[in-house]
């Protein structure tokens, strides 16, 4: 009796069947988190590991209030001038943490570290990340800066997220022969981004320096993006075109009379 029935258990397929892996939680859509970064600012969404992200940002360098509305229209708003391009990627290293490298058309390289310390879905009251970057001009030859923060998130009901995001930036000053009482920078991130519909978002941010090296105005921006898939487009308007934590501690010496227009594009490989 006992021999038949350990023969019966051996030959249950579902029996001999190993027990389902658990999908990844990071590979599903945060609908209040769709991509990695506001407009420059990067959030708390976790990358699954060994999975990548490619993002382009774009900003159009014509002031749009560069002349009157005629000169704009024959500019076709912006779109006839110039521009700095950004081109990022990003890739899931362990469980928690990314890293990735961002290079900008002036020749700007920034690598970066991200880690998940809180995660607001375990139970958290919010979601907490650790930054590091290494940022050097001319293609890491120049003048090399790097940064360390905290990124902070925290959702609000199913319509918005909010970040605060102190971060030190090491050597701000571009110009080391310019005597300045402090070449470091304090900066802190401010931003939120808005569901207004099943795949469309408003997004904002600004970065007020706190203290240390501070020229010009802190960059701010706005922005409107549509999801689909793993595919993001936001085309955005900012009082500076910088998109690594570097370019947004100095923001060029930009006042906040000069708006760009620009977008970011972005896609998931999972």
């Amino acid at each position: 009796m006992c021999t038949f029935a350990a023969h019966a258990l051996a030959q249950d397929p579902a029996a001999a069947q190993p027990a389902p892996a658990q999908a990844d939680p990071n590979v599903r859509v945060d609908p209040l988190q769709p991509d990695f970064t506001l407009v420059a600012l990067p959030v708390t969404l976790r990358m699954p590991v060994n999975k990548l992200d490619f993002r382009v940002t774009h900003r159009f360098t014509r002031s749009l209030g560069r002349g009157d509305f005629g000169d704009l229209l024959s500019d076709f708003f912006g779109f006839d001038s110039g521009a700095q391009i950004g081109l990022e990627l990003r890739y899931g290293l362990v469980e928690g943490t990314q890293i990735g490298v961002h290079r900008t058309s002036d020749r700007t390289i920034q690598i970066f570290g991200q880690t998940s310390v809180l995660q607001e879905r375990d139970g958290h009251p919010l979601g907490l990340d650790a930054i590091a970057t290494l940022e050097g001009a001319d293609n890491m030859r120049g003048q090399l800066s790097s940064a360390v923060g905290v990124l902070a998130s925290r959702k609000v009901g199913r319509v918005a997220a909010v970040y605060v995001e102190p971060i030190f930036m090491f050597n701000t000053n571009a110009s080391p022969a310019d005597v300045v009482e402090h070449n470091d920078t304090l900066m802190l991130g401010l931003g939120a981004r808005v569901r207004i519909s099943r795949a469309a978002y408003l997004v904002g941010e600004v970065t007020p320096r706190l203290w240390g090296y501070q020229p010009g105005e802190a960059q701010g921006s706005v922005g409107i993006e549509f999801r689909s898939g793993g595919h993001l487009f936001q085309i955005n308007f900012s009082d500076g075109f910088g998109t690594t934590l570097g370019q947004l501690a100095h923001n060029g010496g930009i006042n906040t009379d000069s708006w760009f227009i620009g977008f970011n594009i972005s896609r998931k490989f999972f």
